[in-house]
C-alpha cells in the first residue's frame, strides 16, 4: 500500500507497506478457529482409540502458528520515503526505524528497472549507492509508486 502525503509546499512523504488482508483481531479470531476445528476433531478421534492423532494435531497448530507468525512479522515492514527541494530520506523498519539513509536531492537520481524476471525494481542512486525501495510490494503498487515519485519529483523541479 502506497500513501503520499503533502508536508508542506516544497516537501512530500512517502508511506510504504505490504498489502495485508488480515489485520488486527481478525487474525487472531482466523487462527483461533482453525486450531478449535482442528483440535475438536483430534479429540473425537482421541476419544474413539486413535490416541496419536491429538498429539499431532497439536504439532499441527505449533507449525501454523510459526508460519502465522513468521508471515505477520513479514506485513510488518514499513518504508518511509521523505522528498523535498533539498534532501531524499528513506527510512527501513518494522516498528521503528532500523536504517536510514539521507542524500541531498540534486546529487539523487530515481532509478526504475527491470530484472531479467522482468520484475520492476525501484531505487535511488547516490554517490555509487543504490536504495531499492518498495521490494516488498506486488507489481500494482509498484507502478502506483513509480507515478507518484515521478510525479512528486516533477513538481519538486518545477518549484527551483
Amino acid at each position: 500500500m502506497v500513501v503520499v502525503q503533502k508536508v508542506s509546499e516544497n516537501s512530500f512523504g512517502i508511506n510504504i507497506k505490504p498489502n495485508s488482508s488480515l489485520i488486527g483481531s481478525n487474525r487472531i479470531i482466523f487462527i483461533l478457529s482453525i486450531a478449535f476445528v482442528c483440535l475438536g476433531i483430534a479429540t473425537i478421534f482421541f476419544i474413539a482409540g486413535a490416541t496419536l492423532i491429538l498429539p499431532f494435531a497439536g504439532l499441527e497448530i505449533a507449525i501454523l502458528l510459526l508460519a502465522f507468525y513468521l508471515n505477520f512479522r513479514w506485513s510488518g515492514k514499513r518504508e518511509k520515503i521523505f522528498l523535498s527541494t533539498d534532501k531524499v530520506l528513506v527510512e527501513k523498519g518494522m516498528r521503528k526505524a532500523e536504517y536510514r539513509w539521507e542524500e541531498f536531492r540534486t546529487f539523487t537520481s530515481f532509478h526504475i528497472y527491470e530484472d531479467i524476471n522482468k520484475v520492476l525494481k525501484l531505487s535511488f542512486r547516490s554517490k555509487g549507492q543504490d536504495i531499492e525501495i518498495g521490494s516488498f510490494l506486488n507489481e500494482d503498487d509498484k507502478k502506483i509508486l513509480k507515478e507518484e515519485i515521478t510525479k512528486i519529483i516533477d513538481e519538486l523541479n518545477y518549484l527551483n
